[in-house]
């Protein structure tokens, strides 16, 4: 079954998701950012067959999520590590586990723990305002009509119901 792409789509959320590609993707670039760098290594973490690992890794490559480097000549041998691109990801990939966490958490407890390299505290990734660090939920955000907002497929009705609410008026 073909997926469908989305990097036609006038949506931000649809265009990013159409670079990740699928599921297996997020757990790709969290191994990577758990220092899983070799393709064996991969395979044998994540129980992913060969021929889908390289084609996903092939994928995000292609979209400049993940690079290819050589660590040996003689055969030839790469390790594949995240660009800045892919790091960007990293928060992201962070709030799912905490949110996996949640409401999805293995019966033996977090797989994962993380600790913040600058206080050395063990933390929950949350996702904050980037101007007030106050934590963001669902209650907490109003969407408003951003440049880019279009009647296209992504925000076909989108565009146009956050065009009809009330402005947003910027706190000075």
């Amino acid at each position: 079954m073909e997926r469908t792409s989305f990097a036609q789509m006038r949506c931000s959320l649809a265009r990013g998701l159409d670079m990740i590609g699928d599921w297996w993707s997020p757990l790709i670039i969290r191994d990577l950012f758990l220092n899983l760098t070799h393709f064996d290594e991969l395979v044998e973490d994540l129980g992913i067959s060969r021929n889908l690992l390289t084609r996903r890794l092939k994928s995000l490559i292609t979209n400049g999520i993940v690079e290819r480097v050589a660590y040996q000549q003689r055969p030839v041998r790469y390790a594949y590590r995240l660009t800045t691109a892919g790091r960007d990801l990293v928060p992201a990939i962070l709030a799912l586990t905490a949110w996996g966490d949640r409401w999805a958490r293995p019966r033996e407890g977090s797989p994962i723990l993380f600790v913040h390299e600058s206080c050395g505290h063990q933390f929950e990734p949350t996702v904050t305002c980037s101007v007030c660090a106050a934590a963001i939920s669902a209650e907490a955000v109003k969407p408003v009509p951003g440049p880019g907002g279009a009647a296209k497929p992504g925000t076909m009705l989108v565009a146009e119901r956050l065009r009809a609410a009330r402005p947003h008026k910027p706190v000075a």
